[in-house]
């Protein structure tokens, strides 16, 4: 018979193990070292009966059985993580960290702001903030790795909740000598052939301004694309070209005249940003206090 509470003590650091494909990367995860973290396993795997790990593939894969304890592993952090915030809830905690995942654009323009007012309510609390690309982002909620997600154009998924947060206006990013850079506004047909830096192919925002260009009539010359907006404020700001981004994210050029923001005459045009927390998630008292202040904030 297993001696389950032999076993537990190990379930984040396999865990890790089978979410990084890295035995380094998830002894850096949990504090250890390499040959610490290792053993552990070889430990594991001794007290289970069975190999976990399929070590002959690069990166670590996982065996029948590996797969099978990873689940039942990520069963327990989640028990134990809501355990933590519900004695939390009852002891009336005012401490505690909020994990983040967020996408680049909302944590840097954000989390600032944020994090000022989140202290005055909690000055023992912490906010730990990942930046991370998109799907990541979906990840790290639905793995337990981050209380919140902080995402644009938020996709609709069973295991999420998401609570809206603000539908950002979208206008025309220019360099201050271009030629628009004196316009009071700026109409659709207006972008007909300029050049354009654009977002890759795969990110949600591409698709939605390749469709307002289509359906204006307008084609652009896009002689660039990225895959993040700090990125695309760069380039413009070099004067590669324009691009449509939104507002709210050019506050800091706009006021140091590295950038022009001119409004587009597409009022329709506005990018929706959300917050994620996975449906079954028991937050923290600090966690459910940052989420309130969010929501107090919407508009």
């Amino acid at each position: 018979m297993l001696e389950w509470h032999l076993i537990f003590p190990d379930c984040k650091l396999f865990r890790d193990v089978a979410h990084t494909k890295s035995l380094s990367k998830a002894a850096q995860l949990n504090k250890l070292s390499q040959p610490a973290a290792t053993q552990r396993i070889h430990e594991l795997e001794r007290r289970v009966g069975v190999d976990l790990l399929d070590r002959s593939t690069r990166p670590v894969g996982l065996t029948p059985s590996g797969k099978l304890f990873a689940g039942l592993c990520r069963d327990v952090v989640r028990m134990e993580d809501d355990f933590l915030a519900q004695l939390a809830e009852i002891q009336h905690s005012t401490e505690g960290t909020v994990r983040i995942a967020s996408i680049y654009s909302i944590g840097l323009t954000e989390m600032g702001s944020l994090r000022e007012k989140f202290q005055r309510l909690h000055p023992d609390g912490h906010l730990h903030t990942e930046l991370l690309r998109p799907e990541k982002v979906y990840e790290a909620v639905l793995e337990d790795r981050a209380d919140l997600g902080f995402i644009s154009y938020p996709e609709h998924r069973r295991e999420l909740a998401i609570i809206p947060w603000r539908e950002e206006r979208m206008t025309v990013a220019a360099y201050p000598e271009h030629p628009f850079a004196d316009r009071e506004i700026i109409l659709p047909s207006d972008l007909q052939g300029q050049d354009f830096v654009a977002f890759d192919s795969e990110v949600i925002i591409r698709r939605e301004l390749d469709k307002f260009l289509r359906e204006s009539g307008v084609e652009v010359e896009i002689v660039m694309s990225l895959d993040n907006i700090q990125s695309i404020k760069e380039a413009v700001a070099k004067g590669t070209g324009i691009s449509i981004l939104p507002e709210r994210t050019m506050r800091e050029e706009i006021s140091a005249r590295r950038l022009v923001s001119i409004p587009l005459d597409a009022p329709e045009l506005r990018r929706p940003v959300a917050v994620i927390h996975r449906r079954k998630k028991k937050l923290n008292r600090a966690g459910l206090d940052l989420l309130e202040m969010i929501q107090q904030s919407v508009g």
